[in-house]
């Protein structure tokens, strides 16, 4: 069986190679790299540093960076703030509420704005929450990933199991409802036993979101290291394969909606954030490795933390830019909606690439049809639950060439 690639993460520093194009729409987010973490967990390849030495002057950066940025997003509405990393639970209340003090100062923030938090259960201890309550946080990612003590030592998570539990309590406990859960699964020590407790335990918590990953093993991180020397198991395609329908029939029994490959939600609860890249909103990223697109060009920053403060203090944002083909659009276009529960829509790309490219793409189809992996009504392709385990691949056989 193909492995699926869980790894399509919108709300990190891979946000450069999914976004598709739309300049209809008049709402932005802003995505805040937070660059720090405790400790390295082994699967990890996002841009993050252990040492705080220089968090001051990194912060100092970002604000500069916001002001710098400011006509990027050409006056558009904020809808949306995202705070991750790394670890941005990591800096404190003050800190955090400097940062979003200063995206309004120089954006027009919607008043319901959803401003989201990535945080480790560990630095959710009760001084911390009481702290964000005055802030403009309204929601959480709580990086929880498993419910198990030997999972989380296995990974090198900064938390135990006891605080994975606890922290999501204490910040329901002080009111926060719109909280979301990151969970892991596909690698050696995760039996369908305990997947399943992981899973139950989510929805006996009673939030509202949850977010689920299966393993991969990236290159230049220690999980991949460990792997070649021979001591670790490599990954279980099967497993994973097995665990994400597991994962798919037990949170749809329990009330959520699959709207998005790795994301479930209750009704209305849709992360708003990650819907708006899915659509293809424009938003601007902030601090090192950040990612920016505004519907025709896109441009990342560069993922080192010391050259990223050297170039913001001589005036200059450190950063690579790209214009978008049209068949960079229109591929990644395929690549996002397939991925949703909206699906892709054939008389959007007539009309916003042609008629050529949706004939193209209708060539394709009988194929998925017949294996029964995609559904064609009314002109919308969607993947079926079998499908699912094929979204890469299926995508890639329908990209423009």
């Amino acid at each position: 069986m193909r492995k699926v690639y869980y790894w399509f993460r919108l709300e990190d520093e891979t946000l450069k190679y999914y976004s598709y194009f739309s300049l209809s729409l008049h709402v932005a987010g802003i995505y805040l790299h937070i660059p720090f973490c405790k400790k390295a967990c082994h699967y990890c390849d996002f841009h993050f540093s252990t040492s705080l030495q220089y968090k001051d002057e990194l912060l100092n950066a970002m604000h500069t960076e916001i002001a710098m940025q400011q006509q990027y997003l050409q006056g558009q509405t904020i809808q949306t703030i995202y705070f991750g990393g790394g670890t941005p639970s990591l800096i404190g209340a003050l800190e955090i509420q400097k940062l979003i003090d200063k995206i309004t100062s120089h954006h027009t923030v919607s008043a319901d704005a959803e401003i989201t938090l990535e945080a480790n259960p560990d630095d959710l201890d009760a001084t911390s929450v009481k702290g964000l309550k005055h802030t403009g946080i309204n929601r959480f990612s709580i990086g929880v990933q498993s419910f198990f003590e030997e999972d989380l030592i296995w990974m090198n998570r900064a938390h135990n199991a006891m605080e994975a539990d606890s922290a999501v309590k204490r910040v329901q406990d002080a009111g926060f409802e719109n909280i979301t859960l990151d969970l892991i699964y596909g690698y050696p020590l995760l039996s369908n036993e305990k997947w399943q407790s992981n899973i139950q335990k989510a929805i006996h918590l009673d939030i509202p979101h949850v977010s689920a990953y299966g393993m991969t093993v990236e290159p230049r991180t220690a999980l991949a290291a460990f792997i070649s020397k021979g001591k670790q198991q490599s990954m279980n395609e099967s497993q994973s394969a097995e665990q994400y329908l597991t994962l798919i029939e037990m949170l749809e029994t329990g009330g959520f909606e699959h709207y998005e490959t790795s994301n479930f939600a209750k009704p209305g609860c849709y992360s708003r954030h990650n819907t708006n890249y899915w659509k293809g909103v424009s938003y601007l990223g902030i601090g090192p490795s950040a990612h920016s697109f505004n519907g025709a060009s896109r441009q990342w920053n560069i993922a080192n933390n010391a050259k990223y403060i050297s170039g913001i203090l001589k005036g200059n944002i450190p950063a690579e830019h790209e214009i978008l083909s049209q068949k960079n659009r229109i591929n990644e276009y395929i690549m996002t909606s397939l991925r949703t529960a909206w699906g892709m829509d054939l008389d959007k790309i007539e009309k916003d690439f042609g008629s050529d490219y949706r004939n193209i793409i209708t060539q394709s189809l009988p194929e998925f049809l017949e294996k029964r992996q995609i559904i064609l009504e009314k002109g919308t392709i969607k993947l079926t639950r079998e499908g699912k385990l094929f979204a890469d691949s299926i995508a890639a056989e329908l990209f423009i060439t």
